[in-house]
């Protein structure tokens, strides 16, 4: 592979960027400020797998990115029993994404590992994530510099795994998708999308779950030096 790719395309969140754990201070921030009697820890351990069921949602176009902004709010309150009105769960999830940027918490070998791919690949972004809101956090956590093409679903028009995203990506980066290689952590989104538009892929199986043995995969960012 090291001598066959020339683009390197990686997810921003939960890949790089260590969204888990900077959405956590944001909610702490915001709790301490207005909600002062919810546990944070409580709130997280519901809202973590109900943000990923709406994000899956929203990735296969079945709710608006307003619907998911709302819906993964009122579903975590709903399910730590406290009460929230509409107009507090829209402030909220306003407050959210302001904040949000804010934390620039990488994963472990970030920074290493880009250093490292800089001198050898040209390196890119492809997100489903909102422009706006991506583009802060690549700057607040200093990565930005790394990237010659940023790609989001707003701007292609469709979100991963939609194969037209990473055509868009690849076209934008005067790339090839023979020699572009895509890393993210979602197996449907970034590895089988990727694959199914003609590219390469590595999947970042940080949490160690089983996958077809066919998948190339690595569980620290750093083990794409074995690759790359």
């Amino acid at each position: 592979m090291k001598n066959t790719i020339t683009d390197v395309f990686f997810d921003l969140d939960h890949t790089l960027w260590d969204f888990d754990k900077n959405s956590e201070l944001a909610f702490d921030m915001i709790f301490k400020e207005a909600h002062p009697t919810v546990s944070t820890t409580a709130f997280i351990e519901k809202y973590v797998p109900i943000n990923q069921a709406c994000w899956q949602l929203y990735q296969n176009d079945k709710i608006t990115h307003h619907e998911l902004r709302y819906n993964r709010l009122k579903h975590s309150f709903d399910a730590i029993n406290y009460s929230m009105s509409d107009e507090q769960i829209h402030q909220m999830a306003k407050d959210y994404i302001e904040y949000l940027p804010l934390y620039n918490h990488l994963f472990d070998g970030t920074i290493e590992i880009l250093e490292y791919l800089q001198s050898k690949y040209t390196l890119h972004i492809i997100t489903n994530g909102f422009a706006e809101v991506q583009y802060k956090k690549m700057t607040s956590s200093a990565i930005i510099q790394y990237f010659e093409t940023i790609t989001n679903s707003e701007m292609a028009g469709v979100k991963k795994p939609n194969p037209i995203i990473f055509d868009y990506a690849v076209s934008s980066a005067k790339a090839n998708k023979e020699t572009s290689l895509m890393i993210g952590d979602s197996l449907e989104a970034d590895v089988l999308g990727a694959i199914n538009a003609g590219m390469h892929a590595i999947f970042f199986n940080e949490k160690s779950i089983q996958v077809n043995q066919d998948i190339k995969q690595i569980n620290h960012l750093l083990e794409l030096k074995n690759y790359l």
